[in-house]
């Protein structure tokens, strides 16, 4: 199977999912690799079954230019709805002044997060995207979000604890003051198209992970489906 991976923004370097998908092409998965969005043709997403999106509004890490135009927009949502799908990863959800079609495709948009703390997901709903996925943790930046659909499925929840740094900041959002819990992994459709969204990803050691690997993979086949 083909999918095109749009990656690369100016907080997150392209080689983290490149290097991430890499246990994939030994599964017989190929990928067409963007880093660059003006290398980015919206005519192209109907070739390819699954589109894996780790990017935000930004056109690589040297340039900060927004790229999400209205017409990018609206090809992803045909894109969906004609039953394509779509895997949004991390910064994916980061929203911009110019990017609220997408962010309602996607049924969330990033808040903040804290620090890089340690990050746990655990399965709460039996799912194709969530078999065989055992709970794991992970150095990551916990993001929390805003969810912008009444139809979003969540799967996984991820938790991390206070950071026991709270002298070392004025306010919040640098840091967790509580306990928290927000969701990891969830599910939507749109039309004929299916989406799913996954929250860790920040760093390589997540994307290597084992059980974020499962997680991935079942993504991919379930959005194509």
């Amino acid at each position: 199977m083909k999918i095109l991976l749009l990656c690369e923004d100016y907080y997150h370097p392209g080689e983290v999912p490149v290097e991430g998908v890499k246990y994939l092409e030994k599964k017989g998965y190929t990928f067409d690799i963007i880093k660059d969005a003006n290398d980015f043709d919206p005519e192209k997403l109907k070739d390819y079954p699954v589109v894996i999106l780790s990017k935000s509004n930004q056109r690589n890490q040297e340039i900060n230019d927004p790229w999400m135009t209205e017409k990018i927009q609206e090809a992803f949502v045909n894109y969906v709805e004609n039953g394509g799908g779509l895997i949004a990863v991390h910064n994916a959800t980061v929203p911009s002044e110019t990017s609220e079609a997408l962010n309602k495709l996607i049924g969330s948009k990033f808040v903040f997060h804290p620090n890089n703390c340690p990050v746990t997901v655990q399965t709460i709903k039996p799912h194709p995207v969530t078999k065989g996925v055992e709970q794991f943790t992970e150095i990551d930046e916990h993001y929390r979000l805003e969810i912008l659909t009444d139809d979003v499925d969540i799967l996984m929840a991820s938790y991390s604890p206070s950071q026991g740094e709270e002298e070392k900041y004025t306010d919040e959002p640098y840091f967790n003051t509580t306990a928290w819990i927000d969701a990891a992994c969830y599910v939507r459709t749109q039309g004929k198209g299916r989406i799913c969204v996954i929250l860790p990803g920040h760093i390589i050691e997540v994307w290597l992970n084992p059980e974020f690997q499962k997680l991935l993979e079942n993504a991919i086949n379930w959005v194509k489906s």
